[in-house]
């Protein structure tokens, strides 16, 4: 459709058309369907407990706790841990050259401190088995696989990926009264509106609730 009005307003443009006829063509809005790829916090909490592998447990603790892309998971070096008392926090180079610094509390520090082994500074905090980049930090489509695998352990339908970590994240602590521009903080959103869509996902309140029935 798109294509077509480009088209259209070229032709006119360039005195092939007499009037633009594509000027009235709308872009029919996709359906916003956020709200069927938000897990509950049950949900999540099975996919990590079921989740016996330490490397992928902490995969899935990290994208969930700190809300991260996968981009941003794979691109994790070891440089990029700070240790913070008796916790942690994160350094995250984000979507559009943003730097963010996301804290991490004690119980995840600890369980990804654990996988550290003699990991230098430089090293890919998760690092691929495969025999062709062993050694190597992993590739997106790895932890697709990890993740889709932890959602079918824990009955989830549907295909899970790591940015359902991320909506569930988002809304989870929305929930429970984190500060909208502290959500976006940490998630890395250019824009609050981004962020408010996790408000309308899932909403505790509506006029409907106060009609007579």
């Amino acid at each position: 459709m798109a294509a077509v009005k480009s088209l259209l307003a070229f032709s006119y443009r360039f005195g092939i058309l007499p009037v633009n006829v594509g000027l009235p063509i709308t872009h029919p809005k996709a359906k916003d369907t956020l709200n069927e790829r938000i897990l509950s916090e049950e949900q999540v909490q099975a996919m990590i407990a079921l989740e016996t592998e330490p490397r992928n447990r902490a995969i899935l603790q990290l994208l969930y706790s700190a809300g991260l892309r996968v981009s941003e998971l794979c691109a994790l070096t070891w440089k990029d841990l700070t240790p913070r008392g008796t916790a942690g926090q994160v350094t995250v180079f984000g979507k559009g050259g943003r730097t963010r610094t996301v804290l991490l509390p004690a119980p995840i520090w600890e369980e990804i401190s654990q996988i550290k082994d003699v990991a230098k500074s430089d090293d890919p905090v998760f690092r691929s088995r495969e025999s062709d980049d062993k050694g190597q930090g992993l590739h997106r489509s790895q932890v697709h696989r990890i993740v889709a695998r932890a959602g079918e352990r824990a009955g989830i339908e549907g295909k899970v990926s790591p940015h359902w970590l991320r909506h569930a994240h988002a809304t989870h602590s929305l929930d429970r009264g984190a500060p909208i521009h502290l959500v976006q903080s940490t998630l890395g959103h250019a824009s609050v509106a981004t962020t408010s869509r996790y408000l309308h996902a899932r909403p505790n309140e509506s006029s409907s609730l106060y009609l007579p029935y």
